[in-house]
């Protein structure tokens, strides 16, 4: 019961704080909008999966991957968190290079049907 009371009373706290500090809670959204994007692209990923009765990998699956990383990543410079900075910056470079070699594969199939 003790654990309860403590969360409940450090949700207050943190509720408190929030409305106290409003830029607090836009930059809370904003990082809470990042994750739910990059979340998403599993969610695209496996509807694509179903729809094709195999699994795939989407195109919107890189640019889902890269738009959420980029909000998580001003959201953890925001913060100033170095191994959350690190964690999303890393793999930024890893979602563009996907998408690089994509497009760099549709091109290459135009080019030999033209």
């Amino acid at each position: 019961m003790g654990f309860l009371w403590q969360w409940t009373h450090d949700l207050q706290l943190w509720m408190q704080s929030i409305t106290a500090h409003p830029g607090d809670a836009a930059w809370l959204a904003f990082g809470f909008f990042g994750t739910a994007l990059f979340g998403s692209r599993f969610i695209i990923q496996w509807i694509m999966s179903e729809m094709k009765g195999r699994s795939v990998m989407p195109i919107a699956f890189w640019y889902f991957s890269l738009a959420g990383g980029l909000v998580t990543l001003i959201y953890a410079i925001h913060i100033k968190n170095p191994p959350f900075i690190l964690g999303q910056a890393l793999p930024l470079v890893i979602y563009g290079r996907n998408l690089y070699l994509v497009y760099r594969e549709k091109a290459a199939e135009r080019r030999q049907t033209a």
